[in-house]
């Protein structure tokens, strides 16, 4: 049986993604499956540097606007989500493209990674919650640094739904989560697949990223924030822990300057596009498209994608 095609276009944030994801699903005839972890949220547009509907050019875009600030996501529901949107996709006749830059999403559909074998153990979290709580999310990371040393170098300090994860299925198993992804991570993909990268040199990326968060600001970050802290959403939110969210609640409830929170908030996205490429490296099977090979022209790394998608016969 024919596997079925499967486009990813990834790479650090700010890089380029949503401009070139558009010309590849003209080129091909596809439709975008949006693999980030903030734009799936409705009224978060600006900190998420969501793409506009006039940006969208006509081509359907999938996984964006759907949950409000206050429901949870993770990898376990946006694998049934883009699943699901792959189905949609398929019966259209059409090829879905994978794009964003959270990498485990990515992993999570690509080699379909099972989640369901260990159920979650409710006092053990609960537990964990309250560590998190009374001692601050660095706290559990150094737990976790502990017994699963590669797990704690993946996932960033402050994100304890991660870690509480790991943490579990450390205590559950016995086993470092590292391990049982890496085993997942090593199965045959499903898919008739090609997994691009899109790079830059790190100065000009990093340039790009404080021009981006400049720019958030002159669009009204942080009237977004006052509206959604108005809405009653609360930094214990997965949502309002995302870069850009966090730093600006801290500055409105007077534990920084302005000035503080916007070094902050450029300075943890150069970071996280560090660990962005870090993690890419690592992946099997990825074609790197580094834009100033290309002497940044769009044509050339088109034409780069499109020939080895007829090389892999996806298209």
């Amino acid at each position: 049986m024919m596997k079925q095609p499967l486009i990813i276009l990834t790479g650090p944030t700010a890089v380029g993604k949503t401009k070139m994801s558009i010309a590849l699903a003209k080129a091909v005839g596809g439709e975008i499956i949006s693999a980030d972890s903030m734009q799936v949220y409705r009224q978060m547009d600006i900190g998420s540097a969501k793409i506009r509907p006039e940006e969208m050019d006509g081509i359907r875009h999938h996984l964006i606007d759907v949950l409000d600030p206050d429901e949870a996501f993770h990898v376990v529901r946006f694998q049934e989500m883009a699943k699901a949107a792959m189905d949609q996709i398929y019966g259209r006749h059409k090829i879905p493209i994978l794009t964003g830059g959270t990498g485990f999403y990515i992993q999570a559909v690509l080699y379909d990674i099972d989640f369901t074998e260990n159920g979650g153990d409710s006092a053990y979290r609960r537990k964990l919650e309250g560590l998190a709580r009374e001692n601050g999310p660095e706290f559990l990371h150094r737990m976790l640094a502990q017994v699963d040393a590669r797990s704690a170098e993946e996932i960033h300090a402050h994100n304890v739904k991660r870690t509480i994860r790991a943490l579990e299925y450390f205590h559950q198993t016995g086993e470092k989560i590292s391990e049982h992804n890496q085993e997942q991570r090593e199965k045959e993909s499903p898919y008739n697949f090609a997994y691009f990268v899109l790079n830059d040199e790190r100065q000009r990326l990093y340039e790009r990223i404080d021009r981006r968060v400049d720019e958030m600001l002159e669009e009204g970050l942080e009237e977004e924030v006052i509206r959604l802290k108005g809405r009653g959403f609360t930094r214990d939110m997965v949502s309002m822990q995302g870069l850009g969210y966090k730093e600006m609640l801290d500055y409105l409830e007077g534990n920084c300057s302005l000035e503080e929170a916007v070094t902050v908030i450029k300075r943890d996205t150069r970071h996280f596009a560090k660990r962005q490429i870090t993690w890419f490296k690592r992946e099997r099977d990825v074609i790197w498209l580094d834009k100033d090979k290309a002497d940044y022209d769009e044509d050339v790394l088109l034409n780069q994608m499109l020939g080895e998608l007829k090389r892999r016969q996806i298209v």
